[in-house]
């Protein structure tokens, strides 16, 4: 703790150093933002200044007006403000745009697919303590590299086998935002052994003058739902080994305005994971690579692929809005598929 408190002291001194220094405005419309991912936040960030007034009539920092980024209570306020909506009546959507790469011994990583879809997320108050009960759909859907379409059926590159596309479509995958948290998703009861001391919800923010950007990242090891006894071609093994990687970038003076209830945001998400389970590459050497970009819509309108919506409404519709109540249990893409399909018969020689 002492060592972040002194990080954000000598940001804060800094940034007094260049208050005299007039800030430079850039007009970036929303669509260019979401096609160009962070391009354009990259060279805000190049070319940001002093900090904009939050509408209270002070300077925006890491510690207000609004919300103190050095306490667990102003991250718990701050982060349900950047991943949902604060009114709790509205649907807060998230567009991802992406590839998805797979490392194989003897080559060069191949990227194979697009990755493409919708989050919703809505908040719910947390009953007995300062927090957030953060509801989420998402479906996102492997897209052809060239013509941007969803993938129903695909050869697989490194196997020359055809095989069945299944997307990724989480209902739900809910979490707990609170001052002190424990950070590891249980997956439906898979991850509950990992001994983990209970600390204050306090992220990484760094400040660039006006841009605001925070860095998660989670290491994950925890027993496989496919049971590669069961699922001998769709199993990578008994365990998971899973990293998901966060870099979020926003403005600090929207963050910290109190007549904002969320804030248009983008992020780069990484994630290294074992084969898909529909490649039916089974316990082959490799993993898989997935780089996305992602960004805050207003509506669905605003999603740059309309394909992708018609495609939601036709097949998913439930996932055009975000969850009302919480129910359980929230799984990933790989417990729902263990409850949903069935291994695959072995491969026709």
């Amino acid at each position: 703790m002492k060592l972040e408190l002194t990080r954000i002291e000598q940001i804060e001194k800094d940034a007094v150093m260049t208050q005299s220094i007039q800030p430079i405005e850039v007009a970036v419309d929303r669509r260019a933002v979401i096609a160009a991912g962070l391009a354009a936040g990259g060279a805000m960030l190049a070319g940001g200044c002093a900090a904009s007034d939050s509408g209270k009539g002070t300077a925006a920092s890491l510690r207000g007006p609004t919300y103190d980024l050095t306490t667990a209570a102003g991250n718990v306020d701050a982060y349900a403000k950047i991943g949902s909506n604060l009114d709790m009546k509205s649907t807060h959507y998230g567009w991802l745009d992406g590839y998805v790469m797979g490392v194989a011994p003897g080559g060069a990583i191949k990227t194979f697919a697009g990755f493409r879809g919708l989050g919703t997320t809505r908040l719910l108050p947390l009953d007995g303590e300062h927090g957030y009960r953060r509801l989420l759909r998402e479906v996102v859907f492997y897209t052809d590299l060239e013509t941007g379409e969803v993938l129903e059926e695909m050869e697989n590159p490194f196997t020359g086998e055809k095989v069945r596309v299944v997307p990724v479509a989480n209902d739900p995958f809910n979490r707990i935002i609170r001052e002190s948290e424990l950070s590891r998703p249980t997956f439906g009861g898979l991850n509950v052994n990992e001994k983990l001391e209970s600390k204050p919800f306090i992220l990484n923010w760094q400040a660039y003058g006006d841009r605001l950007m925070m860095e998660r990242h989670i290491n994950l090891y925890y027993p496989n739902a496919l049971d590669p006894e069961k699922w001998v071609r769709e199993s990578a093994g008994p365990m998971n080994q899973v990293t998901e990687t966060y870099v979020y970038n926003m403005s600090l003076a929207d963050l910290q305005n109190p007549e904002l209830t969320t804030v248009d945001t983008t992020t780069v998400w990484g994630r290294h994971t074992p084969w898909l389970p529909w490649m039916l590459m089974g316990q082959a050497p490799g993993h898989c690579l997935y780089n996305v970009m992602a960004a805050s819509i207003h509506s669905l309108e605003e999603a740059p692929d309309q394909r992708i919506i018609e495609y939601i409404a036709k097949h998913y519709p439930v996932f055009l809005d975000a969850p009302t109540e919480w129910v359980e249990p929230s799984l990933s893409s790989l417990e729902w598929y263990a409850r949903e399909l069935e291994p695959a018969p072995p491969r026709a020689e």
